[in-house]
């Protein structure tokens, strides 16, 4: 049987020797940064250079393991900016969310998801570790390549989607900031004695932007950096900003378009900066989560739970159906042998206001239930995710979510990007 999964072809890019120029990035004051290692008054402008491919890669990335004594905060810079911070450190808004969410659709944006969870997978035994513990192919993957992976219970039901990369000493995921330490507990459970695979939270060592919108390419390519501009989603590679390590890769955690970026804390202020240079439009994570939803991605503790299996969530890009025995594989089979998918994830175009939970009726009978809720750019313009029946309703179909809302079944942009097997495929 064909595979789900729609990795980019087993392959490695060799990047080739070149170096780049950035526009200058304001630092601040050199006094302050007079400690910094990359500081030099000097010098006008940051020189970016890829790593090539006769040298190391993920071994000499120092933000893996520890990165070098910063005294400034990347937090400080955006607060003085006019960003509002919760308490748990996470970017709530630049009071422009209404900007950035169209910016989203018509130029770029920037976002800060370093409170996202980053698990770096090492060892000898990573990549059939990894296969093993999680939906995805790692075996057909080189170094510099990615995909999304999903990990699963033993009965296929949904934990998170994870972004992986390849390097050339790690596995790099990045997951949701909920499941984050309980993934990483879970890994260490099922290493064995013999298993050559060390797993590590660094989070707190790295920061973690997501870059989106359909100018995405143009702000690449003016920042010399236009050869990832084309790559399939998930190609990462290693560049140099002063000789401090920054990893760029292709989808924007949200979507397949736009690129992420991974940095060590101490040039994540000077890489805001830069970005913002270019006409880039902050956004925070309240605007964040409204794209979630009406892009259609699932997250943990709302479409992903227990009560959800992968299938459902149609999460098929990140499926392999014929790579062998893996967590949650017997179920998933038995689901495509006798076609068990009962229902599926879908948008909900409403008229009112709903809470996460309401039913979702259709014929006075219940057909599903309402996972997420947002409004769009207009706070009258209502919108959710939601589990139905896949006899019940599909695209176009009217339903009523809890007593009296009106709700219109519709295609969400991440979801329709995924591929399911054609009907007649057996696993």
């Amino acid at each position: 049987m064909t595979a789900a999964t729609v990795t980019p072809p087993c392959g490695i890019h060799v990047v080739g020797s070149t170096s780049f120029n950035l526009p200058r990035l304001v630092m601040g004051s050199p006094r302050r940064f007079r400690n910094c290692a990359f500081w030099n008054e000097k010098r006008n402008k940051y020189k970016l250079s890829s790593r090539t491919s006769s040298s190391p890669i993920a071994a000499a990335l120092p933000f893996e393991l520890s990165p070098p004594p910063i005294d400034h905060d990347f937090l400080d810079t955006v607060t003085v900016a006019g960003a509002k911070v919760s308490e748990d450190g996470i970017i709530e808004t630049f009071d422009n969310d209404e900007e950035a969410l169209d910016a989203f659709d018509n130029g770029v944006v920037v976002v800060d998801l370093s409170h996202f969870g980053r698990i770096r997978v090492s060892g000898d035994d990573r990549i059939q570790f990894l296969h093993n513990q999680s939906t995805a192919d790692f075996d057909c993957l080189q170094e510099g390549q990615g995909c999304d992976t999903v990990f699963v219970t033993p009965t296929a039901r949904t934990i998170d989607i994870a972004h992986a990369w390849m390097m050339r000493n790690a596995i790099l995921l990045v997951v949701s900031p909920m499941t984050c330490q309980y993934i990483t507990e879970m890994l260490n459970k099922y290493i064995f004695f013999a298993d050559k695979v060390e797993i590590q939270d660094i989070t707190k060592r790295t920061c973690f932007f997501a870059l989106a919108g359909p100018k995405s390419n143009q702000v690449m390519d003016n920042l010399n950096l236009s050869d990832l501009i084309g790559q399939p989603y998930g190609t990462n590679r290693h560049y140099s900003v002063n000789g401090m390590p920054i990893t760029v890769g292709v989808g924007s955690i949200i979507s397949e378009e736009g690129f992420s970026l991974l940095m060590s804390p101490a040039i994540a202020g000077s890489l805001w900066k830069t970005l913002l240079s270019q006409g880039v439009i902050p956004m925070g994570s309240n605007a964040w989560e409204k794209l979630r939803v009406t892009q259609g991605r699932p997250a943990p503790g709302k479409e992903l739970t227990n009560e959800f299996n992968v299938l459902e969530a149609g999460l098929w890009n990140s499926v392999s159906l014929n790579k062998g025995c893996y967590k949650g594989q017997e179920t998933i089979a038995r689901l495509m042998t006798y076609d068990g998918v009962k229902q599926r994830l879908w948008g909900i175009r409403l008229s009112a206001p709903v809470e996460s939970g309401s039913t979702i009726m259709v014929n006075e009978k219940k057909v599903g239930k309402v996972t997420s809720y947002t409004t769009r750019r207009k706070e009258s313009d209502h919108f959710g995710l939601g589990y139905i029946k896949r006899k019940a309703a599909s695209e176009g179909d009217t339903v009523i979510v809890g007593d009296e809302v009106v709700g219109t079944v519709v295609e969400v942009p991440f979801l329709s990007r995924q591929c399911p097997p054609p009907k007649s495929s057996s696993p």
